[in-house]
């Protein structure tokens, strides 16, 4: 009787390693057809990521490679974190489709909005660190150079610190997000979200001085759309709230 319990529970934990194998599968072949189909251009992706670099080198300078290596190996690095990027929803899809069945109706429905909401704010956080922040970061480096140092930037480097930007600012945007998923299991009051606000503009900046390179204009570009992020996420959770309030009337109305 007891061997027959434990197949029982035995068997849907084999089909659900299975199926959590499968999910992996195609989220990394994805990932590898778009690398392999990148691999061609990633000379020419590199120079337009550091595009904004170039640009503001004064005349006669260039960029370098320390490591002997780092020409080939540089834009490979740069061409597979492009390939997840691009591949992030079909990766997002895979986690959701495997763990869709466990959630209720209610989790269902509020978790595709998240999904979707979370993948636009991590590439609109990105877009905002490449056109407006790396740009005003390079013009103030090289504004404090002191005289007589050319700057004469390693391409290895200044792939990790734009990678270093670009999350920075992709996971800090993500902040709308965190603040309706509290919201909406229960950990945190929306009233409570409000009254916190001084002390997340103080975070804010705390978390801004951390992730961003040492200059103020950056801390700032980082701070100010946190907080301005934190406020689109009260005004969600404050629609979700409302809108639970309402299918809870809904729903009484019907019962009786």
């Amino acid at each position: 009787m007891s061997s027959s319990a434990d197949d029982d529970v035995e068997l849907p934990f084999i089909s659900h390693l299975a199926e959590l194998r499968d999910r992996l599968l195609r989220a990394i072949m994805a990932v590898l057809l778009v690398l392999i189909a990148l691999i061609p251009f990633a000379g020419d992706i590199y120079t337009r990521l550091a595009t904004p670099l170039i640009a503001k080198l004064p005349a006669g300078s260039q960029m370098i490679a320390i490591d002997l290596a780092a020409p080939f190996f540089t834009p490979l690095k740069l061409v597979f974190l492009v390939a997840v990027v691009i591949t992030a929803p079909w990766i997002l899809y895979q986690v959701w489709a495997f763990v869709a069945p466990g959630l209720y109706q209610r989790e269902q429905k509020l978790a595709i909005p998240l999904l979707v909401s979370s993948t636009l704010l991590f590439y609109l956080g990105c877009a905002f660190a490449y056109f407006l922040v790396l740009p005003s970061v390079i013009s103030f480096l090289m504004l404090v150079t002191p005289e007589g140092v050319a700057m004469m930037t390693d391409m290895s480097r200044f792939l990790d610190f734009v990678v270093m930007l670009f999350l920075s600012f992709g996971v800090t945007f993500e902040v709308p997000v965190a603040t309706v998923i509290l919201v909406a299991m229960g950990w945190v009051e929306l009233e409570t979200l409000r009254q916190s606000r001084r002390y997340f503009v103080v975070g804010a900046f705390i978390v801004a001085a951390i992730v961003t390179p040492p200059d103020v204009i950056s801390q700032i570009m980082l701070a100010v759309p946190m907080c301005l992020l934190f406020e689109v996420g009260i005004l969600a959770s404050a629609a979700l709230v409302r809108q639970r309030a309402a299918e809870d009337a809904r729903e009484s109305a019907d019962s009786s």
